[in-house]
């Protein structure tokens, strides 16, 4: 399957929609507002890395990177998510791809680092690993992870953009 990646455009808002409404539907643990939350974040003006994965010329998938604050004042540090994958497509190595795009992206940014919520088991194949220093409030600790481009990890409460609270 030749799957490729490349930034968002302003034709792909709806397939984004779409991908990731399909790609939560039926995951427990979530209140399946992620669609909103990358329509807020794209309209706050702070959906840092938006890119999708398409395969012959479909979007299958997407991913979303955005800024977060973190309470000891540390900067340069995002968040990663939501990240979609339509479920015909998933468990075929296209997150993985868009995973990978998105941390390169970010490193070539200067970025200091990333955060993520969600599976361990997943995100720790890409490095991410629970910091008992950096907390998500709400949150088991170990389903919140960071990854350290080479800069020392904060030490604080993390915060995403409001958008993340987005109902509709």
């Amino acid at each position: 399957m030749n799957i490729e990646i490349r930034k968002e455009v302003a034709n792909d808002v709806e397939a984004i929609d779409a991908v990731t409404t399909a790609a939560f539907l039926a995951v427990p643990h979530t209140d399946h507002t992620e669609q909103f939350i990358v329509k807020a974040l794209r309209k706050a003006g702070k959906l840092t890395i938006s890119l999708v994965a398409e395969v012959g010329e479909v979007v299958v998938g997407h991913v979303a990177v955005s800024p977060v604050s973190i309470s000891d004042g540390t900067s340069g540090w995002y968040g990663l998510g939501p990240i979609s994958v339509t479920p015909a497509y998933q468990g075929q190595g296209v997150g993985s791809r868009l995973m990978g795009e998105a941390l390169r992206a970010l490193r070539e940014s200067g970025a200091s680092g990333c955060v993520v919520l969600g599976e361990p088991g997943y995100y720790g194949r890409f490095g991410f690993r629970a910091e008992s220093g950096l907390v998500l409030p709400n949150v088991p600790p170990e389903y919140f992870q960071a990854l350290s481009f080479g800069a020392a990890m904060p030490c604080g409460t993390v915060s995403y953009d409001e958008s993340f609270s987005a109902q509709a």
